[in-house]
């Protein structure tokens, strides 16, 4: 039996659900999605970057990753909108929700795609075209936003016919249709074929996915080495990756914080890394995972990165250690001098909370008692909000007590009339 993979992407996602909420929640009569309009962040506080925009702006310039000074120059007229987190996790779960109904093994890609295993599904929902067509008008008329349904034999093929011509659309990419649907398209377009590997395959005189697929394999292995492999199977359609319903274990947990402010000094920075402590014990502690390995990262105000990195001498998920770690890092990685705009932690080599923790005879520290502090922290924050309780050094402090990610005013919309729980 062959397989049948559907890709569901939702067309303009965070737009589209934005202006779903607006016009069937809130009653506004304007569509955002008909209009030059984008979500964008807040350009004051240095998160101005263009998330999604509608099909109106893009035909004016305005692109995906644009900060909104040059999205504004290109359309003068754009509609800009904050992004709200919260809305678009409930939308998304809603619509993960709907193609569980269709297919048993359902594959999460991101917030707004998804794989289904649609094989052996016919006696169901008939015949794939006719069952991509039942999804996406059940979720165009249920949730009141658009998606791209793609059908192959396997995931990649499905992802690239998702891709083809937007919105609310079905097409189909089987390998009998790779020379004419997939090979005449510009070798950018292939999946994972980023900005600098286009420009090199431009260089060996390679432009469209049909010209990659007809390259000498040794040519590409010289060339790029074991990509090489990857680019040319691609090219010709070929991909063993199975629809996978459940979600590999994470391998690493973190979180970081562009600042509204250059940090310059080291109190502030290391107040700065307890907040994102914060953040990151409390997933390790929420996935019953500690980690042996702290990182932290360094973007300065001219933009320069740097990161630095130490191996535990335990593996934790204590907030209190994972901070005394991260400290240490800035005091190694910061010469005090240089401006702060972005700060980070990071921890990789995750195990389980049940491997035994190393005893050190120097360090007279109560690591039982921290942990259970520490839980006692989360029970409350999970009954009565992560505000409900704070060290005392964020009081009336600017500095948010559990920082990185997404902020409270981009998590909850608020549309004028408060916020939307």
């Amino acid at each position: 039996m062959e397989r049948i993979i559907f890709h569901i992407d939702v067309n303009s996602a965070f737009l589209s659900w934005e202006a779903a909420y607006r016009m069937h929640v809130l009653g506004e009569k304007q569509d955002l999605r008909k209009i030059a309009s984008a979500v964008g962040g807040d350009i004051k506080k240095r998160h101005g970057i263009i998330l999604a925009k509608s099909i109106p702006a893009k035909k004016s310039g305005v692109r995906t990753g644009d900060t909104i000074a040059d999205a504004l120059k290109c359309c003068p007229g754009l509609v800009t909108i904050p992004p709200h987190y919260d809305l678009y996790e409930r939308c998304s779960n809603a619509f993960i929700e709907i193609l569980r109904e269709f297919s048993p093994c359902v594959e999460q890609y991101s917030i707004d795609e998804a794989y289904c295993d649609m094989t052996g599904t016919e006696l169901l929902f008939g015949a794939p075209l006719t069952a991509a067509y039942k999804l996406k008008d059940k979720i165009r008329d249920e949730l009141g936003f658009t998606v791209n349904v793609g059908i192959s034999s396997n995931k990649l093929l499905a992802k690239m016919a998702g891709d083809f011509k937007k919105p609310d659309l079905v097409h189909t990419l089987f390998p009998y249709e790779i020379e004419k649907k997939m090979w005449p398209l510009p070798v950018g377009d292939l999946l994972f074929v980023g900005h600098s590997t286009k420009h090199k395959l431009y260089n060996l005189g390679i432009y469209t996915i049909g010209d990659l697929a007809k390259t000498d394999l040794n040519i590409l292995r010289a060339y790029f080495g074991k990509i090489g492999n990857v680019l040319y199977s691609f090219a010709n359609g070929i991909d063993v990756s199975t629809v996978a319903a459940e979600a590999p274990p994470i391998k690493g947990y973190g979180n970081s914080s562009v600042i509204p402010f250059d940090v310059d000094r080291a109190d502030v920075a290391r107040m700065i890394l307890l907040s994102l402590a914060e953040t990151v014990c409390t997933r390790l502690r929420a996935d019953s995972v500690i980690a042996n390995v702290v990182a932290i990262s360094i973007v300065d105000f001219a933009f320069h990165h740097s990161s630095h990195q130490l191996t535990l001498f335990a593996p934790t998920n204590i907030t209190n250690e994972i901070h005394k770690a991260a400290c240490q890092l800035l005091d190694e990685l910061w010469d005090g001098r240089t401006p702060i705009r972005n700060l980070g932690i990071h921890t990789s080599k995750i195990v389980p909370a049940t491997s035994v923790r190393q005893l050190n005879l120097f360090d007279t520290n109560n690591y039982e008692h921290l942990l259970a502090m520490d839980n006692t922290i989360d029970k409350i924050r999970d009954r009565y909000g992560r505000d409900s309780v704070m060290r005392a050094v964020f009081i009336n402090n600017p500095i948010y007590h559990m920082s990185g990610g997404i902020s409270i005013d981009k998590r909850k919309p608020d549309y004028g009339g408060g916020i939307i729980e």
